[in-house]
């Protein structure tokens, strides 16, 4: 027995001595006791104060952004779209198709469609900016803040896509009517005049929904790539002027968003164009004739031919989109910041550094 016990006290597994752990001292693990990680408690994110209250002010200024700046640039949508569903006809570039609108219809033309768009995008910008935040701000809590830093373009890139599917779904009978005013300006009066004869005519479904599938190819990417790609452009502006968000001012931090929004947008107008002019086409009265949703765009996308699909009118869509979403950032920004909502950011490892 006394050669075993002298033989298991050479420890030949390289176990651990319990009996010296159990008479160590007990530690405190206090905040401010904690020294053999990384980063203190005391960098990290107080998660608690993303509560309901802050989502709410996230879908608020989501909501102001994209209703403003959609309502804005709507004289240039509406020579985009012209350009897109008439291309025969308005092939004269942005300023031209300006000068063909305002010959043919009048100045007021450029306004059409400007009650779907502003009510619209009010809408989708709540669901979408507050949807994004919910759903990172979780991510991040649920990974922990050094693994999300790791993670953040996955995670913008899930956060955006889950947001902006639910957003097309309230955006979409907007956006139809909108098309629909835009493409024959005699359809209707104005917003609930246009709703109202398309679904008498053609039906909920037919009428709000027939462009359901090109929206979201179109919104799903674009918001996809706006969100990943501003968040990359951010952090890039940051670095290489050895800056960061929390130490700048906030006319430094709107100038960062207006920058990587701008960067942000025409990568997202560039990925989304196809779509886009799908969804202006198959909204169109009679366009790809008879049958289902998809064996009509599928007529539309073989007449139109694929690099006309990809380039035109992507010119004009770059200005626009280039132009909103650098717009939609730094008046996102500006309103949490009025509204007394501290904007969520990913922190890297240095960050969290005690």
């Amino acid at each position: 027995m006394s050669k075993f016990s002298d033989f298991a006290k050479t420890n030949p597994l390289g176990l651990p001595d319990f009996r010296k752990a159990a008479a160590a001292p007990k530690r405190s693990y206090a905040a401010a006791s904690v020294v053999d990680r990384a980063y203190s408690a005391a960098a990290g994110t107080d998660f608690s104060k993303y509560d309901m209250t802050y989502y709410l002010k996230g879908a608020l200024a989501g909501g102001i952004c994209c209703s403003f700046t959609h309502g804005a640039l709507c004289p240039v949508d509406v020579v985009k779209t012209r350009m897109q569903l008439e291309p025969e006809v308005y092939n004269k570039g942005m300023i031209g198709g300006f000068r063909q609108v305002i010959a043919g219809e009048g100045v007021g033309a450029l306004a059409t469609g400007l009650g779907p768009t502003v009510v619209g995008y009010f809408v989708q910008g709540w669901f979408k900016f507050g949807g994004v935040e919910v759903v990172k701000i979780n991510a991040t809590e649920a990974l922990g803040e050094e693994r999300a830093w790791e993670l953040k373009t996955p995670i913008y890139l899930a956060s955006a896509a889950v947001a902006e599917f639910i957003a097309d779904i309230f955006l979409c009978p907007l956006e139809a009517t909108r098309i629909r005013l835009v493409s024959d300006p005699s359809f209707a009066d104005g917003l609930v005049g246009g709703a109202a004869r398309l679904v008498k005519e053609e039906g909920v479904l037919v009428g709000f929904y027939s462009g359901l599938g090109p929206i979201l190819l179109k919104q799903i990417p674009y918001t996809m790539a706006k969100f990943a790609v501003q968040g990359v452009a951010q952090d890039a502006i940051y670095k290489a002027t050895n800056t960061d968000a929390a130490t700048s001012s906030s006319g430094y931090n709107l100038a960062v968003s207006l920058g990587s929004g701008t960067i942000a947008g025409v990568a997202a107008a560039i990925i989304s164009h196809p779509a886009d002019t799908l969804l202006s086409k198959v909204n169109k009265a009679g366009a790809g004739g008879e049958g289902s949703i998809m064996v009509r765009l599928g007529r539309i996308a073989k007449e139109i031919g694929f690099y006309k699909l990809c380039t035109t009118g992507l010119g004009a869509r770059c200005v626009m989109i280039g132009s909103l979403t650098a717009l939609q950032f730094g008046i996102f920004d500006t309103v949490m910041l009025s509204i007394g909502a501290s904007k969520f950011r990913f922190k890297s490892p240095e960050d969290l550094k005690a």
